[in-house]
């Protein structure tokens, strides 16, 4: 990778030069160096195939520049970038664009002002993915296919089914997938800063998926962390066994039951449905569906939720955002009371000046300026990554949920008595807008029917929705798992550890019947 003295040179000639330019009130630069390396799963064991696909790297490197200008029209704000160039010709292109492009924006207070403040946390990205070869992602991919390989070769079950070893494979065993290692160097400066600030950040995360094709068997996996030593092949292990459980699945009526929702559907809904109302964006637009209910009881109060990138031993955690900032908790669900919203520093200050702030937030903001502090400032990448190509948003790092109760499993399930258990969803969204908190969703795997207490038998992939609302799921829930699970999304870095959660009533509708109805 670039090395990072090359990211602070470009960051201080960049200043240099931007400082020469009469009509600049004020600047930011952002240089961000981003190595993605990514290898495909592909194992059959009745089809011809590599195991392994793909092994590759991209590297994505640029500068990007946020600038005010002085106008005869007024202050105008404007955004450039400059990829692959680090020199100062290539800033001076980002500073063209950004004057090229510059708009009014009447809500604009300033630029980030980081004089004083420090990185939360120093040295703690793995240095050793940072040196990652390619012969490493293979070692990492192909021992991810060999765990699961052990789980299928190794299981009573399909042996039972199959009558002998070599017959296993004929059941048409199949791991997709992939093991993905991300490299992320930035620096940071502007006309506000004394020092040029800098951060190094890991991650490693494999997603796979496995299937005993001839039993409807379909499991997945999912493994993430900050450190390569942590990597030992577990989501190939767990995709593999779930897939094996889940064989001959049944298909179940649809109507409203008590449920546990596991990790990755927490996950799922958390990401795609509730954290669009739980932006600072959101309520300045109106558009959030707990809107002047800040301080207020939005949900039971067995759910807490908070948000840490200064977690020292969490996946996701950062040094500082991309504005410079430090990176800390942000306590949004407190024992289901609405306590602080997710921003970055453009939001804060525009809700701040806001003449309506107080009715959109239902407190006055000045009063909760802690609650909405910007430790979500992000660029977040394709692929993941921290980009040099936008201006920040507002992104999760660590979504961390809690229950005001601690339960395990099995009394999760007991408190279920008769219900279902929902291990995996996907093609989730809301429906009907952000404010109005409708999801729907397809269970795809790792689900079962529970009797008694007690996992009894497994649903058939993709022949159950959801259809709910994402307030009335937050606010019935009646229990929480103590334990909790690291699950990102694919093409993401945020990450949301999160616990397995009992909710009574969940609608959900048979996909055939569901069907029929849309078309009748």
């Amino acid at each position: 990778m670039i090395p990072m003295s090359a990211l602070r040179r470009c960051v201080k000639d960049a200043l240099d030069y931007i400082k020469t330019q009469r009509d600049v009130t004020e600047a930011e630069v952002f240089v961000s160096a981003n190595g993605n390396l990514t290898a495909r799963l592909n194992y059959t064991s009745h089809i011809p195939s590599n195991g392994v696909e793909e092994p590759k790297s991209v590297e994505l490197v640029g500068v990007g520049i946020r600038v005010a200008f002085n106008t005869p029209e007024g202050v105008k704000t404007g955004y450039g970038s400059e990829a692959s160039d680090l020199s100062v010709e290539g800033a001076k292109r980002a500073l063209d664009k950004a004057r090229l492009g510059a708009v009014a924006d009447r809500e604009y207070v300033s630029l980030p002002n980081p004089q004083g403040v420090h990185p939360s946390m120093r040295n703690y990205h793995d240095p050793k993915i940072m040196r990652l070869t390619g012969s490493g992602l293979a070692e990492a991919a192909w021992e991810t296919v060999e765990r699961a390989l052990d789980v299928f070769s190794s299981s009573e079950d399909l042996l039972n089914v199959a009558g002998s070893p070599e017959g296993v494979r004929s059941l048409g065993l199949i791991l997709g997938g992939d093991v993905v290692f991300l490299q992320e160097r930035v620096a940071i400066g502007s006309t506000h800063m004394a020092r040029i600030l800098t951060d190094e950040s890991t991650l490693v995360m494999s997603l796979a998926t496995a299937m005993v094709e001839q039993q409807l068997g379909k499991g997945t996996g999912c493994f993430v962390s900050s450190r390569m030593a942590d990597l030992r092949g577990q989501a190939g292990a767990e995709a593999a066994r779930n897939a094996i459980s889940s064989m001959n699945g049944r298909r179940v009526a649809g109507g409203a039951y008590r449920v546990v929702l596991g990790p990755q559907p927490v996950t799922e809904l958390l990401e795609w449905v509730l954290m669009p109302s739980l932006d600072l964006g959101a309520f300045h637009s109106n558009m959030s569906m707990f809107q002047g209910r800040f301080g207020q009881q939005v949900a039971s109060e067995q759910l807490s939720l908070y948000d840490d990138g200064s977690a020292p031993n969490l996946a996701a955690s950062k040094g500082i955002t991309d504005e410079g900032l430090p990176t800390g908790r942000v306590d949004i669900i407190s024992n289901g009371r609405l306590t602080g919203l997710l921003a970055n520093h453009y939001e804060q200050q525009r809700i701040l000046h806001d003449p309506q702030g107080r009715e959109k937030l239902g407190v006055d903001p000045v009063s909760v300026a802690q609650g909405i502090a910007p430790k979500n400032g992000f660029r977040t990448g394709r692929g993941g990554g921290r980009n040099f190509e936008s201006p920040p948003g507002t992104t999760p790092t660590n979504l961390i949920m809690e229950g005001r109760d601690s339960y395990n499993r099995q009394q999760l399930l007991e408190m279920v008595g008769d219900g279902l258990y929902i291990g995996r969803i996907w093609y989730t969204y809301l429906i009907n807008g952000v404010s109005a908190g409708d999801l729907s969703g397809t269970v795809v795997g790792d689900s079962y029917i529970v009797k008694n207490g007690r996992l009894a038998a497994p649903i058939k992939p993709n022949t159950l929705r959801l259809n709910d609302n994402i307030g009335r799921v937050i606010s019935s829930i009646l229990g929480i798992g103590a334990e909790r699970t690291g699950v990102v999304r694919w093409s993401s870095d945020q990450i949301t550890w999160a616990p397995e959660v009992v909710v009574p009533d969940f609608r959900v509708d048979d996909i055939a019947e569901y069907m029929e109805s849309v078309y009748s």
